[in-house]
């Protein structure tokens, strides 16, 4: 029997860095997401160790918004103008090519939502991190992915970076056939596609039979629904804390994106 390991995840800090990019392509994969491709001199250096990472992107509101963010420094205090931030995970980094992905789920009004709607090649957007990622050694034999839409980005991201003979289950909650997308294709991957409504996905992951050996199980979702999904993976199924990843991507309540 393997021995257990002291921690199977570890966390790596990052220089927070402002940086001014600029849109080079609007792609819409569904009706509601679209992939905003962005590049610039300054995505020079850009790192991202993890497939959740997140990111800070800057929506200002006002003029005296959009001219505090040249000099904006990131994590000291809420003194000046301060425009709106919101968190996404890089899709796809190719320093290379000098482009990085974001995908926004576009659902009404929003900074982030309004921004991606009205977005064009040759507008400017200032993103900032990460600031961290936190690492999933690679002692797991399976992996438990469940998220919605805001999630596919990561899910999309781990299972083109896992490595091929890992099992993986992922369970994703969607608006609508519609909102169906492609996924990396890999060997031993299940996708169970959830049509959102009351409780579907609840039922859906307690009723599940999980991949075999060590797993590892990452929820994103909106914050309440998460917080019960990782219940009922520590409750139902018995799996680890330290083995089960639960983080809300959005909140019900107010202006959320």
């Amino acid at each position: 029997m393997t021995q257990r390991p002291e921690s199977a995840t570890r966390r790596v800090m990052h220089e927070i860095k402002r940086r001014q990019l600029e849109v080079l392509r609007v792609t819409d994969l569904t009706p509601r997401m679209r992939r905003i491709t962005l590049g610039g001199p300054q995505l020079a250096g850009f790192l991202s160790l993890a497939p959740d990472d997140h990111i800070k992107l800057m929506f200002p509101r006002t003029p005296e918004e959009a001219a505090a963010l040249p000099t904006l420094v990131l994590g000291q205090g809420d003194e000046g103008p301060k425009p709106a931030m919101r968190d996404y995970t890089p899709r796809r980094i190719d320093l290379a090519a000098g482009e990085l992905d974001i995908d926004f789920v576009i659902h009404g009004v929003g900074p982030a939502s309004t921004w991606a709607e009205q977005a064009q090649p040759g507008d400017t957007l200032y993103i900032g991190g990460p600031r961290g990622s936190l690492i999933v050694e690679d002692v797991f034999d399976s992996y438990l992915l469940i998220g919605d839409e805001t999630a596919l980005p990561a899910i999309a991201r781990r299972l083109e970076e896992l490595p091929a003979d890992r099992q993986v289950l992922a369970v994703i909650e969607i608006e609508d056939e519609l909102e169906r997308q492609p996924l990396p294709g890999r060997p031993g991957l299940e996708v169970i596609w959830v049509l959102r409504h009351p409780q579907r996905l609840e039922d859906t992951v307690a009723g599940l039979t999980l991949p075999a050996g060590r797993l590892y199980g990452w929820i994103a979702t909106e914050a309440s629904l998460s917080r019960r999904l990782r219940r009922i993976l520590l409750d139902h199924f018995q799996l680890s804390e330290d083995h089960v990843k639960a983080a809300g991507y959005w909140r019900r309540e107010g202006d959320d994106a």
